[in-house]
């Protein structure tokens, strides 16, 4: 697994399938403009909405849980990286939510 900067996932948002694995109350803050969100905990029964023909980039809060989620899915078959900082990160770089 590796970690990327908000701007390379920025630059990789067209290439890549965004997963935002936080809970509901944190996306309800905002999420990356077509991310897919899958809460850490409903991963394995939801599996199947990921292609393992695109790359992952898995995002929380802070980056520790996305960690985690991307090592689970590297071992499941799938490329998966982690954002590092998390959205702390990438709204105090001034990206886009919705």
């Amino acid at each position: 697994m590796a970690e990327i900067s908000v701007t390379e996932t920025a630059q990789r948002r067209d290439t890549a399938r965004i997963l935002d694995v936080r809970e509901d109350f944190e996306v309800a803050e905002g999420i990356i403009p077509g991310a897919l969100h899958i809460p850490m905990h409903q991963l394995q029964e939801r599996l199947s909405e990921l292609d393992p023909a695109v790359p992952v980039i898995a995002v929380c809060r802070s980056g520790n849980r996305s960690a985690r989620v991307a090592d689970a899915l590297n071992g499941a078959g799938f490329s998966a990286d982690t954002m590092t900082g998390g959205m702390i990160a990438w709204t105090r770089a001034g990206l886009p939510t919705t």
